[in-house]
C-alpha cells in the first residue's frame, strides 16, 4: 500500500467504520472527535441485514448480535384496528447471514469499533479535538482543530467529513445542504414497561399508524423506545415534562400505574442531501452528507454503507490501482441512493403512517395486507425495507 494519510472528522459509526476499513487495508488514519469519549447516542437502534453482512468480516456483527435482539418480524399496526400486516425477515435466509433486524443501540457499535482501533498500528484516535475548519490544495488537505491546549493544524492526503448534520467540513467547503425541516419534532421515550405483555403478538419493531397520533414502538434489550411526533406550537419544556410524557404513554396503553421513564429526548427532523459528496480531496459521508427522518431505520445504516463504499474506493486510489476519478463514482452512487432511496422512502413512510383521510387509510391497509399475503410481493417489500435494493441500485451506477 502506498504511503498516505486519511483524516476523518467525527468518531461516530460512519467515521469509525471508515477508519477500520482503511486501517485494515494498511492505510494510516487519524480520527478527530470533538467529544471527550465515545458518545452513547440513543437515537439509532436498528441494524439492517446487509449492514451486518458488511461488518461481519471485521468481527463486529457477532458482538452486536450477542448484545442485541433479533427482530425476525416487523409489523405495521393501527392504534384503532391493531395488527394490519406482518413481514417475516426469515425469508431473506440464503441471501444474508443475518435474516433479521438487529435491535441494538448505536453506541455499542461505536464502543466496539473504538476498542478495536485504540491500539491499531494504522489508527490514531483523538478525542476532545474539534475540527474548526477544513481546506485543501492540489497536494493535501488541512484541518484546524481545537484542543484543550489550543489550536493546531493537521495535514493529510484525504479528508472524510463524517462530522454529522452540522458538519464543519461541509460548511467549510461551502457545500449546500438541500432539503427541508419538518415543523414537528420527534419525542423518543424509553421505558422498561413490558408492552409485549399487553399487546397481542407484538413484534420488536412496530410502525403504528393513526390520523391523530401515530407512533413507532421499538424494543432494545432492556427497554422499549416509543417515538411520538409533537405539535409545532408546543414548547420543548412542556413536551419533555413528566405530565406530558405520561399522557402520551397512557394514550398508547392506559394502565393504573405510572410509567417509569428511563430516558427522553426531543429533536428536530430533516430531509436533506448535500449538493456534493466530493470536492477534490474531501468526501462527505453519513449525516454530513444526508439526513432523514428515522422511520425505517435507514439513516445510520445508509451512513455505514457510505463508509464501506467510500473506503473501498479510497483504498484502490491510494494503492495506485485506480485513478482519482473513482472517487467521483462514490458521489454518483451514494448521492443517488440518498435521494432516490433513503430520503424518498423515509419521507413516504412518514406520509403513510400519519395519513388522516379514512378512505386513503383503508386503501393503505388493504395494500399492506395484500403485500404481506403474496410471497413474491412480501419478499420484494422486505428486500426494499432492508436496504438490499438500495445497495443493488448503487452497484449498478457506473
Amino acid at each position: 500500500m502506498a504511503k498516505a494519510k486519511v483524516l476523518v472528522a467525527g468518531a461516530g459509526p460512519v467515521g469509525l467504520v471508515s477508519a477500520m476499513v482503511l486501517a485494515e487495508a494498511g492505510v494510516d488514519v487519524e480520527v478527530f472527535e470533538r467529544n471527550g469519549d465515545v458518545m452513547e447516542d440513543l437515537r439509532a437502534s436498528t441494524f439492517h441485514p446487509p449492514t451486518l453482512d458488511m461488518l461481519a468480516p471485521y468481527g463486529i456483527s457477532d458482538v452486536l448480535v450477542a448484545s442485541g435482539l433479533k427482530a425476525r418480524m416487523t409489523q405495521q399496526r393501527d392504534r384503532r384496528k391493531g395488527l394490519i400486516a406482518e413481514f417475516d425477515l426469515a425469508r431473506l435466509a440464503g441471501s444474508t447471514g443475518y435474516p433479521f433486524r438487529l435491535q441494538c443501540e448505536q453506541w455499542k457499535l461505536n464502543a466496539e469499533l473504538v476498542r478495536k482501533l485504540r491500539n491499531h498500528p494504522h489508527v490514531t484516535l483523538r478525542f476532545g479535538c474539534a475540527v474548526e475548519e477544513a481546506r485543501q490544495d492540489e497536494g493535501a488537505v488541512m484541518i484546524r482543530i481545537r484542543t484543550q491546549e489550543g489550536m493546531e493544524e493537521v495535514r493529510g492526503d484525504y479528508l472524510i467529513g463524517a462530522d454529522g448534520a452540522w458538519s464543519t467540513v461541509r460548511r467549510s467547503l461551502g457545500i449546500e445542504f438541500e432539503g427541508y425541516t419538518y415543523p414537528e419534532r420527534f419525542l423518543v421515550v424509553s421505558t422498561d414497561f413490558p408492552f409485549e405483555a399487553h399487546f397481542e403478538n407484538l413484534s420488536w419493531v412496530n410502525y403504528v399508524s393513526d390520523p391523530d397520533e401515530w407512533c413507532v414502538m421499538l424494543k432494545v434489550p432492556s427497554l422499549w423506545r416509543v417515538l411520538f411526533p409533537t405539535a409545532e406550537h408546543e414548547s420543548d419544556e412542556r413536551v419533555l415534562s413528566d405530565e406530558f410524557i405520561e399522557a402520551r404513554l397512557q394514550g398508547l396503553l392506559p394502565r393504573a400505574g405510572v410509567y417509569e421513564v428511563v430516558h427522553r429526548t426531543l429533536y428536530k427532523v430533516h430531509q436533506r442531501v448535500a449538493s456534493r459528496f466530493r470536492t477534490g480531496r474531501v468526501m462527505l459521508a453519513g449525516d454530513a452528507a444526508h439526513i432523514n427522518n428515522p422511520l425505517g431505520g435507514m439513516g445510520m445504516n445508509g451512513g455505514v454503507h457510505d463508509a464501506f463504499n467510500l473506503s473501498a474506493k479510497l483504498i484502490e486510489v491510494i494503492a495506485g490501482r485506480a485513478p482519482d476519478s473513482l472517487l467521483d463514482k462514490y458521489e454518483r452512487q451514494r448521492r443517488t441512493i440518498a435521494i432516490e432511496y433513503i430520503n424518498a422512502n423515509t419521507a413516504r413512510n412518514k406520509q403513510l403512517i400519519e395519513e388522516r383521510d379514512e378512505s386513503a387509510r383503508s386503501r393503505i391497509h388493504a395494500e399492506l395486507r395484500a403485500t404481506a399475503a403474496d410471497p413474491e410481493a412480501s419478499l420484494a417489500y422486505i428486500r426494499k425495507t432492508s436496504m438490499f435494493d438500495a445497495l443493488e441500485r448503487a452497484g449498478s451506477i457506473a
